[in-house]
């Protein structure tokens, strides 16, 4: 089963728009590879009890977030190119992120600043075992978008500005 890692975002390039997922077409076979109770938080907001579920749809992970009667799904699809996106429910389309971040000390994950954040110690783990050494002594790794969803900047621990996603 393939399992995405924010990793390899940095490297590659994530091609945001209508044609993000194919999603809506014929249903494909969906394997649950874990569920984690842990802890969110929405639009800054304190972290609250949660539920992900990365579901792995062939091409794609899906990363539901259950917050309350909230749900929030990250899409990650590495082929043929990276790509990330957030799932706007009222458009029915994926939505190109600002930015991505984790936070490997905290196991936390963020999308677009604070807008999500989730403690998923699993997602990371995978990271830490991939990328092994190349991590050691690292803690942030941050990747900014562009408008097109093509990657304008990563970077890692201080090498990060300070400012606003």
């Amino acid at each position: 089963m393939f399992r995405p890692s924010l990793f390899p975002l940095i490297g590659g390039a994530a091609l945001i728009g209508g044609a993000l997922f194919v999603l809506d077409s014929a249903p494909v076979q969906a394997d649950t590879l874990y569920t984690l109770a842990t802890s969110c938080s929405v639009a800054g907001a304190a972290p609250t009890a949660c539920t992900i579920e990365a579901v792995d749809q062939g091409t794609v992970t899906l990363y539901r977030h259950r917050i309350g009667r909230q749900e929030q799904v990250i899409g990650i699809s590495e082929d043929p190119y990276v790509r990330m996106g957030l799932w706007n429910p009222a458009s029915k389309s994926w939505q190109a992120l600002r930015s991505a971040t984790a936070r490997l000390s905290s196991n936390t994950v963020c999308f677009n600043g604070t807008d999500l954040c989730a403690v998923n110690p699993n997602y990371l783990s995978s990271l830490r075992q991939e990328k092994g050494a190349a991590l050691n002594g690292r803690d942030l790794i941050k990747v900014t978008f562009g408008s097109d969803g093509r990657i304008n900047a990563y970077c890692y621990d201080d090498g990060c500005p300070s400012i606003p996603n």
